[in-house]
């Protein structure tokens, strides 16, 4: 399950709003090729750095690394350290030792986040093909999760599932859906750690299925043929390297209604 979020603009504004994704990867060139294979992706070398460009916007960062990593999302953040440090009080794990401007940490159940200063200047595009298009949390323990990010980011969480078959959760600032919460179930192979999945967008006249096949060509692998879901078509593939990510056909989407949606949850921590 997955949703667009409906005010991507906040990614560049507000505290807990996403505003990058990045890959460490140990081939550069080969991803490289294999993103201007799939998506057209343009690039742009910003101080060394190898940021990929969507209708003149930059999208994503594709990083040398000893390591392949899967792919990371940021949230924006007014203060990298302050917030790392309200974090580790918070229950989680820092990755590293974080500055002013960045820093990458495990939630309490064990998915890496990263969260970095987007200022006024900043910009990551939001529209096109392969553009950033949704991220969601993957968890085994969801309220868990639900309650380290309300008190961490501010988040309004709102239940869309039943809770117990279906426990699905938006994030949202400010009315403003941004992100989403998945508990994992059966669905899932046994064993598969927490993780967040990024979303990028399929244009509507390349669609999901075209992207699914190419990714073949370029020598990916599709892990969840596409499928259509109320929120537009979906297939979850790897890249060359194995890092997963997921492809979303936004126009295929149907609108929830206010059946669908459960109630809010102005406070995870009331009983």
């Amino acid at each position: 399950m997955s949703i667009v979020p409906n005010s991507p603009a906040l990614a560049e504004m507000h505290h807990g709003a996403p505003c990058w994704v990045d890959l460490a990867t140990t081939d550069l060139q080969a991803t490289v090729d294999f993103y201007t294979g799939l998506f057209g992706w343009y690039y742009s070398d910003v101080d060394g750095r190898t940021v990929a460009v969507v209708d003149g916007l930059p999208v994503a960062e594709l990083v040398a690394a000893p390591r392949a990593s899967a792919w990371t999302l940021y949230l924006n953040t007014p203060h990298a350290r302050a917030t790392a440090e309200k974090a580790h009080a918070l229950g989680g794990t820092l990755l590293g030792e974080p500055t002013e401007q960045v820093t990458l940490l495990a939630d309490p159940t064990g998915a890496v986040i990263g969260f970095r200063r987007a200022g006024p200047d900043w910009l990551f595009g939001t529209d096109g093909h392969g553009a950033y298009a949704w991220a969601e949390l993957n968890t085994r323990d969801g309220q868990l999760a639900d309650e380290f990010f309300h008190e961490l980011c501010g988040f309004e969480v709102t239940q869309i599932g039943d809770g117990q078959a279906v426990d699905y959760t938006l994030w949202a600032i400010q009315g403003h859906t941004v992100l989403g919460r998945q508990r994992m179930g059966r669905a899932f192979e046994p064993g598969t750690p927490p993780h967040w999945m990024v979303y990028f967008t399929a244009a509507p006249e390349i669609g999901t299925d075209s992207v699914a096949t190419r990714v073949l060509e370029l020598g990916g692998r599709v892990t969840v043929e596409p499928y259509d879901t109320p929120f537009g078509r979906i297939t979850v593939v790897a890249d060359h390297s194995g890092a997963v990510f997921s492809v979303i056909d936004p126009s295929r989407a149907t609108p929830l209604t206010d059946d669908d949606i459960g109630a809010r949850i102005d406070d995870p921590n009331d009983e």
